[in-house]
């Protein structure tokens, strides 16, 4: 079964897209925020996709992004953002850091699902 960490400081939403994933098949692990998720991932948790929320506290998605990056393993690993932002600068820095795929909120179910599955092959 395929791992999914999804990061959002919105627990509604945390709910909402963890429900339409957990009915796919996926395996589905939550953070609040970026910092918290990063803690997941340096003690050895290692999913197969990461979507990850931009404006957050304590860690945002784009410094997330990054950090993850650095890890070891992670450099390939899809990370995708998903958020309530459509700015292009915001989306050019997240491609930068090394953002596999930018969704904008709300997503419908199938829509997010054809997206990881071109991210994600099963």
């Amino acid at each position: 079964m395929q791992s999914i960490l999804l990061i959002d400081d919105s627990s509604t939403m945390l709910l909402s897209v963890r429900q339409t994933l957990e009915m796919s098949g996926y395996q589905v692990d939550t953070a609040l925020d970026g910092q918290l998720a990063m803690g997941k991932l340096k003690s050895g948790y290692k999913p197969d996709l990461i979507i990850t929320d931009i404006n957050m506290p304590n860690m945002d998605g784009i410094s997330f992004i990054r950090s993850a990056r650095a890890l070891p393993g992670f450099r390939f690993l899809p990370i995708l953002a998903l958020t309530t932002e459509s700015q292009t600068s915001k989306r050019d820095e997240a491609k930068r850091e090394g953002a596999s795929g930018w969704l904008v909120k709300p997503i419908a179910g199938p829509d997010l699902l054809k997206v990881i599955r071109q991210v994600l092959p099963a």
